[in-house]
């Protein structure tokens, strides 16, 4: 699995991001960040549901915005291409395979979606 460590969180997260004027879908979104972040040629997976996960958590208050609840759509994609980090967003871009996965200091809901993803990466569905 491919994971970004985000540079302004200090913390390993999916490729992903906020939807832009026009896009009307998760799909949409969660490919263009893919897309962006990465470099590579993505495409969603042809068996995983649509989305695979959702995530849904607080957010804290800080200045200028109140705590709100922040909702994740999770989608799972196959790739193919050579890593262009987005250097801005990414302080390491990298492939883990999911011994390695196990050791990172990931949240919850994002152990959750990889477990999900996992089925789908060997069986081609769950």
């Amino acid at each position: 699995m491919l994971l970004l460590h985000h540079r302004k969180l200090q913390r390993w997260l999916q490729p992903g991001g906020h939807a832009d004027p026009g896009e009307t879908t998760g799909e949409q979104v969660a490919l263009r960040e893919a897309r962006e972040e990465t470099g590579l040629a993505v495409a969603l997976h042809p068996s995983a549901p649509r989305p695979l996960d959702l995530d849904v958590h607080v957010i804290p208050a800080r200045p200028g915005e109140p705590a709100h609840e922040h909702h994740d759509l999770r989608y799972l994609a196959v790739a193919e291409g050579t890593l262009r980090p987005a250097q801005e967003e990414a302080a390491d871009l990298r492939w883990f395979d999911w011994d390695a996965m196990a050791a990172l200091d990931l949240d919850p809901g994002l152990r959750r979606g990889l477990a999900k993803a996992r089925g789908y990466a060997y069986h081609g569905r769950r």
